[in-house]
């Protein structure tokens, strides 16, 4: 059985930084794109980040191009989220996801953690 755990979120003044990890236990995740959504309160769950199974290819939402960044360490099933020139738009529940295809729907994705809150205060 497959699991996720995401930590590194906090509470964090706008303009700071913040790193999410991603562990992945249960089976090698390798060949599965990874991805990082995110839920705001009252909000549905939107993309964030993905990135292929080699590294070799990122894509992210607008709100978040140029200040966030992906990246994976396959053999240590990791993935992570650097989070810099953080915004108060930014608070949500942050989830990691693993899917075969990978999209931008949070319905094709196999595998999901179980979120961590990022708090960016004004």
């Amino acid at each position: 059985q497959v699991q996720l755990v995401e930590s590194g979120g906090g509470l964090v003044q706008a303009g700071g930084s913040l790193r999410l990890s991603c562990a992945a236990s249960g089976r090698t995740l390798t060949s599965y794109v990874r991805s990082w959504f995110r839920q705001a309160p009252g909000k549905e769950r939107e993309f964030v980040a993905t990135i292929n199974w080699s590294g070799g290819s990122t894509d992210y939402a607008d709100s978040v191009k140029g200040r966030f960044i992906i990246s994976r360490n396959n053999a240590k099933n990791m993935l992570y989220l650097q989070m810099n020139s953080l915004k108060p738009e930014d608070t949500a529940v942050y989830y990691c996801a693993a899917g075969r295809g990978g999209s931008y729907q949070p319905d094709t994705y196999d595998y999901w953690g179980q979120g961590t809150q990022v708090t960016v205060s004004s």
